[in-house]
């Protein structure tokens, strides 16, 4: 059975992942980097010169094969939970685990929000809690379990969602 880490950008999906596979021994996979490896060229680039609608199909695509594939933890992007094909994959073959923060505590994360289109050109904690609010019910609806990560060291999250996860 697999474990998803949704949530926003910053929120600590890579890093918590990192964490939680290396203890369970198991692969880590980022859908972001996946789709990085695929197309040869950064999430910024693709979105600007493909778009979000191609970055979006290829992230549906990364996450179906993986999925399908051995048991593993597995980081998304912040906006996975917006396709519903995404979520059913992901309910349907392992426990999805949002992680949560909130606006503030993302913008301390994400800095000046380089490298991440959706922040370009913007304040990034009104830009992130502006996406927060859209996104949240997606979070809510995709999620079998959600934990906050404010004011928590990585590992304290860690241990949470490996707990969670070994007790599905």
């Amino acid at each position: 059975m697999h474990l998803w880490l949704i949530g926003m950008m910053g929120v600590g999906k890579t890093r918590v992942g990192r964490m939680v596979a290396e203890r369970a021994r198991v692969p880590f996979h980022d859908t972001d980097d996946e789709v990085v490896a695929r197309v040869g060229c950064s999430i910024s680039e693709l979105w600007r010169e493909r778009g979000e609608a191609a970055f979006r199909d290829l992230e549906t695509d990364t996450v179906v094969r993986l999925a399908a594939g051995p048991a593993a933890v597995i980081a998304t992007g912040g906006g996975v939970v917006l396709e519903p094909r995404n979520v059913a994959a992901m309910r349907d073959s392992g426990l999805v685990v949002w992680l949560e923060a909130s606006p503030r505590t993302l913008a301390e994360r994400v800095g000046d929000g380089a490298g991440r289109p959706l922040l370009a050109a913007t304040d990034p904690e009104r830009r992130l809690a502006d996406i927060l609010r859209r996104r949240r019910r997606h979070y809510a609806r995709a999620a079998h379990l959600r934990v906050s990560t404010d004011d928590r060291d990585p590992d304290e999250v860690a241990k949470e969602v490996w707990e969670a996860w070994t007790a599905s």
